[in-house]
C-alpha cells in the first residue's frame, strides 16, 4: 500500500463507523426494508463503480424479455431530471443518464427502462404502470437498503476482488465487505476467456460464501466497432496502425488490453467516470489524433461514451473523423451457465404476478 494511503485511514475508520451503523439500524428494524410482490433482482457492487453492471443488467434482459415483460429502473447517474422519469423516444442521455439511455436505445421494443432515485416510488410507478411488468431489474441497488429485492446479485471484478480492497478513501470499497453477506448470487466479473480450475478455487477460498450463496464467473465479450451515429459513416478498417482511445468510464483496463491486439500503437484519454464532454475535451481529442503521422489510424470510445456523444452540442468537432465506438457483453462461463440461467427464470417464473 503507498505510504500516502496511509493518511487516510482515520478517515476510513470514521466512514466505515457510518455505513456499520446504518446497516444496524436496517438489521433491528429501526429503519425499514420493503419488499414487493412483483419479482426484484437486484444487481450491484461494494466499490465506486467498474465491476460491470450495466452488461450484467443487459444480460438478465436478454435472457428474460422473450418470456417476460421486463422493466429496469435505475437511479440514472448524472442526468439534469429530477424524480420519476420513463424513457421515451424523446428522451436524452441528460434526462434519464447514459446507462438508461444505453438500455433504451438497445432494448426499447422489449423492456421498459425508467430512473429514480427513491426506488421505493420508482417501483410503486412501474407497477402502477399500465402496460405490466413480470420483472423489475434494479440497477446498481446493492446499498439501497430501503427495498429488499428478491435476488441481490452482487459482482465483484476479478483484478480488484472487494475481499482484498479497503473503505473509501484508503480503497475503492463504499461498503464494508460484510455486506456482501446479503447477496444470492456473487459474480466475480472480468475473468479470462478461459478459466483454470485452480483459479476458481482460489478465489472460492477468497470470497468464501455463505451456504446459501451462489458463485459464478463472467467474462468480457466485445462486438464489433459500430460508426458513430452523425459523423462516420465508415466501415471499420481492416488494417490498423494506432488507436486512439477516450473513454469516461470507472475502469477502461479491459477494453484498452482488447485493443491492443488490434493495432501497434494504443495511445488512450481517460476522463471521468460519467464524464460529460465539453467542447475543449473534443478539440483536445481531435489534436491529439492529428499527431498521429499515419494513415491507418481511428479513434475508439465506449458504447456508454457514445450515448453521452450522439445528442452532443460539440460532437461536431469530431465531424468526418473515423470514430467508432465498441459494445460488449457479459457471458457465464459455460461450467455456470446452465445453474445461473435456471436460477434466474425459476425466480422469475414462480414469482411473477400473471403466474
Amino acid at each position: 500500500m503507498h505510504t500516502y494511503r496511509i493518511l487516510f485511514f482515520p478517515f476510513a475508520l470514521i466512514y466505515e463507523m457510518i455505513v456499520r451503523l446504518r446497516h444496524f439500524l436496517f438489521d433491528v428494524g429501526i429503519l425499514k426494508s420493503k419488499t414487493f410482490k412483483v419479482p426484484l433482482i437486484g444487481v450491484g457492487n461494494l466499490v465506486v463503480g467498474g465491476s460491470g453492471k450495466t452488461p450484467h443488467v443487459e444480460l438478465l434482459i436478454r435472457m428474460l424479455f422473450e418470456e417476460n415483460k421486463v422493466a429496469v429502473l435505475s437511479r440514472g447517474y448524472g442526468r439534469k431530471t429530477k424524480g420519476y422519469v420513463k424513457a421515451d423516444q424523446y428522451s436524452k442521455y441528460e434526462d434519464i443518464g447514459d446507462e438508461p439511455m444505453q438500455y433504451y436505445r438497445k432494448f426499447k421494443k422489449n423492456v421498459t427502462i425508467a430512473v429514480d432515485a427513491n426506488r421505493r416510488k420508482g417501483i410503486k410507478n412501474l407497477i402502477e404502470d399500465k402496460a405490466g411488468h413480470d420483472v423489475i431489474i434494479m440497477d446498481d441497488s446493492f446499498q439501497h437498503r430501503y427495498v429488499k429485492p428478491g435476488i441481490s446479485i452482487l459482482l465483484t471484478d476479478f483484478h480488484t476482488l472487494y475481499t482484498s480492497d479497503f473503505l473509501l478513501p484508503v480503497g475503492k470499497l463504499r461498503d464494508v465487505g460484510s455486506a456482501a453477506k446479503r447477496a444470492d448470487i456473487i459474480i466475480v466479473t472480468k475473468t479470462n476467456k478461459v478459466l483454470s480450475p485452480i483459479t476458481r478455487r482460489n478465489i472460492e477460498e477468497k470470497i468464501n460464501p455463505e451456504p446459501h450463496q451462489k458463485l459464478y464467473f463472467s467474462y468480457i465479450k466485445y462486438g464489433n466497432f459500430i460508426p458513430m451515429p452523425g459523423i462516420n459513416k465508415g466501415s471499420f478498417p481492416r488494417e490498423i496502425n494506432t488507436i486512439l482511445l477516450f473513454t469516461g468510464i470507472a475502469n477502461p483496463y479491459p477494453l484498452q488490453e482488447h485493443l491492443r491486439f488490434r493495432c501497434s500503437e494504443l495511445v488512450a484519454i481517460d476522463f471521468p467516470d460519467h464524464h460529460n464532454y465539453s467542447k475543449s475535451d473534443l478539440i483536445k481529442v481531435r489534436e491529439k489524433f492529428d499527431t498521429f503521422f499515419t494513415r491507418k489510424k481511428i479513434i475508439v470510445t465506449t458504447e456508454k461514451d457514445a450515448m453521452r456523444l450522439i445528442n452532443s452540442p460539440y460532437i461536431s468537432e469530431l465531424n468526418n473523423l473515423p470514430v467508432f465506438f465498441l459494445p460488449m457483453e457479459i457471458a457465464i462461463h459455460k461450467e455456470d451457465r446452465q445453474s445461473f440461467n435456471n436460477q434466474i427464470v425459476k425466480y422469475v417464473r414462480e414469482n411473477k404476478l400473471s403466474s
